[in-house]
């Protein structure tokens, strides 16, 4: 299979059933079988998804990619050996960074509701214009992308995290606020946004939020 038919979803999903590393490996760059640069598609979602990793506070050395060619065994199996040694140093996702099972699985379904959005910025904002590894991780750690990612993603997260807690039962702003460590006037902005979507309603009954 292709690894630039990893996507996002994908990388997600095995976190979300508990693995605590993700390894991809794909064909040498530049050396595409399909002539579709696929390896670049994998890349560019594992520099992507490593900066969600950060922003829900998992270690984003959990997640890695490496290049090589099939006659290449001796690097598969150093690069694995290598990556399994370090996810055991690491210890079983979240523990080290100090998430408990349920706040990080609130996490990661909060993401998981944001990936079709994801895709669609990675096509429009975050397309690399030169094909090469250093080309990718210039851009990627960038200034302009780092500002740009923490504007698009942070504010998506937190509303993705407020229509989770509002599936569960109707909250004020302050319990809002509460749960997810938001400043209030940052959930009132997000509750009225959401509303003119349609996406929630404001009971004056309960003085609470809640799912249209």
């Amino acid at each position: 299979m292709c690894s630039g038919r990893v996507d996002l979803e994908f990388i997600l999903r095995a976190f979300l059933k508990g693995q605590d590393g993700v390894f991809i490996g794909g064909c040498r760059l530049g050396e595409c079988n399909y002539i579709t640069h696929g390896n670049y598609d994998a890349l560019s979602n594992t520099h992507i998804f490593k900066k969600i990793m950060e922003h829900i506070g998992l270690n984003p050395e959990r997640l890695r990619i490496d290049f090589m060619s099939g006659a290449d065994g001796n690097l598969l199996a150093e690069y694995t050996d290598d990556f399994t040694n370090k996810v055991k140093e690491l210890g079983p996702i979240g523990k080290s960074e100090g998430i408990d099972e349920k706040e990080l699985k609130f996490k990661l379904e909060a993401v998981n509701k944001l990936i079709p959005y994801m895709k669609l910025v990675e096509r429009e904002r975050l397309r690399v214009p030169v094909k090469s590894k250093e080309a990718y991780t210039e851009f990627f750690e960038s200034s302009e992308i780092n500002a740009l990612f923490d504007e698009i993603f942070s504010e998506k997260l937190a509303i993705s995290q407020i229509m989770l807690l509002l599936g569960e039962n109707p909250l004020s702003t302050g319990e809002i606020s509460e749960k997810l460590g938001l400043n209030p006037s940052d959930v009132s902005r997000h509750m009225i946004s959401s509303s003119r979507y349609g996406l929630v309603r404001y009971d004056t009954t309960s003085n609470c939020y809640a799912l249209a």
